[in-house]
């Protein structure tokens, strides 16, 4: 008698994906769904992955992105192939250029066909398109591989310095049938996948003998110190050396912005004065003029901790380069520093206290006025009295002046509650990153906008809505780009928006609260109340079109064309 043997177990790449991405401890996928990864989010989802669904992929990027600040693990980024992944790379290009760890997934049309140029759906050679913007770019060509190419962006977005990573994925190896035994045995978890890397000792000695023979010391704590989450390291090290310090905007917080060695509103001096800084987890980009003088003084002597032994000398000699993760290398100085015992100068310390008081106190009578309609500096007021009372919100914040003076006006009290534009000083990455903090963290948040800014982005207050996320949007209203006032011919000027916008109607239209405010007053009720809801909310602030200066403090960057004569 016969018998037949029993089929095999079959499973899809659908299935092997999904797999792969939960036993990485992938929690959370932002995206945007369609031709052909609709069923990954689908199958994702029941597997008990958070799937959330933006109405833009440069939002799902951005997302992303600020998840994997917030985490220290990649953040995924879920598109369809040609236009919706190209409005993804938008994000993982920004998250590759602030060292963001974030991989943005996206599906893709046949090889055969496209490389043929055939004219196949939604046509485009994506990994080639991806390389020059990303950290790296994987193509999944068969199901067998699947495991491995979630392994290697995995690994590669967040080892060394973190950044972006593209994963290609052609439709057909999704839908591709293989066995469920032998895909089970192609994926693993990624072991130790940032592991430290800890700096020579001679560097240690040598960055300490230069610290402690300072006369005008300062140290910078850049995005990358934030990002460490080494908080109690750098703390430790910044008070028992007495050095002041420079937090960099999204640095802001790891130590509390009141703390006596913050010489955040004195920046212009500490910058010119120093004479030996130390930058943690901070690069001598345009953030930090490029390490020239001015703002620096021309014989300022740098060390400079970074993960990536490449960034050294990238713009001025660095004397005492630090080569590996900020944790490890805080703690080496700190198990050396009794070796070279370490303080700043009191005429130092005495200078700089001096130069911030005074800048206090005529940032104290700005912000007592309190001008009708409201300008900047008092609206803003209202929002800082607000935020003291919560320490646990997470801010958001982008614009031109809505980014520059909320920057200096609002402390933070806690690390990695401030996200902004970064190293880009890119718009749009408002309502992303509000989304992705909420997700992440579970706490409220509150983002700052500029009108020009919440345009980049505002459809996705319809997403906050959908998941009822506990975030605030304040939108400096000036009527403007920079300002709402420049005058032009028949057409509006190139920097005017719609001056009487009333952007809280969006957050009625989705079911949010609304708020409409002209008075400092005003708003501070309205956020007080908006937080209190746990829900979304918008708050229009009607603002002066006056209000506000072309390129907020980057004026230098915008050339000014010469007037040409005529005749």
């Amino acid at each position: 008698m016969s018998t037949e043997s029993a089929l095999p177990e079959l499973t899809d790449g659908f299935h092997v994906f999904v797999d792969a991405l939960k036993l990485n401890g992938v929690d959370t996928i932002y995206g945007l769904v369609g031709i052909p990864i609709t069923d990954l989010a689908r199958i994702a989802q029941k597997s008990g992955i958070r799937f959330i669904g933006f109405r833009h992929e440069t939002s799902a990027g951005n997302a992303a992105a600020a998840a994997g600040f917030l985490t220290r693990r990649p953040g995924v980024c879920l598109t369809v192939s040609a236009p919706g992944f190209l409005n993804g790379l938008v994000a993982l290009a920004n998250a590759t250029t602030n060292c963001l760890p974030m991989i943005q997934i996206s599906g893709s049309s046949e090889r055969h066909l496209v490389d043929m140029q055939r004219g196949d759906y939604e046509e485009l050679d994506q990994l080639a398109a991806a390389r020059p913007f990303v950290k790296a770019a994987y193509r999944i060509a068969r199901v067998e591989d699947i495991g491995l190419g979630v392994a290697r962006a995995i690994r590669t977005a967040i080892s060394g310095r973190p950044g972006g990573v593209y994963l290609d994925i052609p439709g057909a190896v999704l839908a591709q049938a293989v066995e469920a035994q032998t895909a089970a045995s192609t994926i693993w978890r990624v072991v130790d996948p940032d592991p430290a890397q800890l700096p020579a000792p001679e560097a240690v000695d040598r960055a300490l003998e230069l610290l402690a023979q300072a006369t005008r010391p300062l140290i910078v704590l850049g995005k990358g110190a934030a990002y460490a989450q080494a908080d109690n390291a750098i703390g430790k090290f910044v008070e028992a050396t007495g050095i002041p310090y420079l937090p960099m905007s999204m640095a802001k917080g790891l130590l509390p912005d009141t703390h006596p060695q913050s010489v955040a509103s004195a920046r212009s001096l500490a910058l010119s004065r120093a004479d030996v800084v130390m930058l943690v987890g901070a690069r001598l980009n345009w953030l930090l003029g490029h390490g020239a003088s001015p703002p620096w003084s021309a014989d300022a002597t740098f060390i400079q901790i970074d993960v990536a032994a490449s960034e050294f000398d990238s713009n001025r000699p660095i004397a005492a380069p630090l080569a590996g993760d900020v944790g490890s290398v805080m703690s080496a100085l700190l198990d050396r520093i009794d070796a070279h015992p370490i303080g700043a100068p009191t005429a130092w310390t005495g200078e700089l206290a001096e130069r911030r008081a005074h800048n206090d106190a005529a940032m104290r009578a700005r912000l007592a006025e309190d001008p009708h309609p409201m300008r900047f500096h008092n609206a803003l007021r209202a929002v800082r009295d607000v935020l003291q009372q919560h320490p646990e919100v997470y801010l958001v914040n982008e614009g031109a002046n809505a980014l520059d003076i909320a920057r200096n006006v609002i402390d933070m009290q806690r690390p990695r509650h401030r996200l902004d534009s970064g190293t880009w000083g890119v718009m749009g990455i408002g309502m992303g990153y509000a989304a992705a903090a909420a997700v992440e963290t579970g706490q409220p948040v509150v983002a700052i906008e500029g009108d020009s800014a919440f345009g980049f982005s505002g459809m996705e207050f319809e997403t906050i809505c959908r998941y009822r996320l506990p975030i605030t949007v304040v939108i400096l209203n000036n009527g403007g780009v920079y300002r709402g006032d420049e005058i032009s011919g028949a057409d509006p000027a190139p920097t005017v928006l719609s001056r009487h916008a009333r952007h809280e109607l969006i957050a009625e239209a989705f079911g949010g609260r609304g708020y409409h405010v002209t008075t400092a007053a005003e708003l501070q009720s309205a956020l007080t109340e908006a937080l209190a809801s746990k829900g979304p909310a918008i708050l229009d602030c009607e603002l002066d079109p006056s209000a506000g200066v072309e390129s907020g403090h980057l004026t230098s960057l915008n050339p000014k064309s010469a007037t040409m004569p005529t005749g």
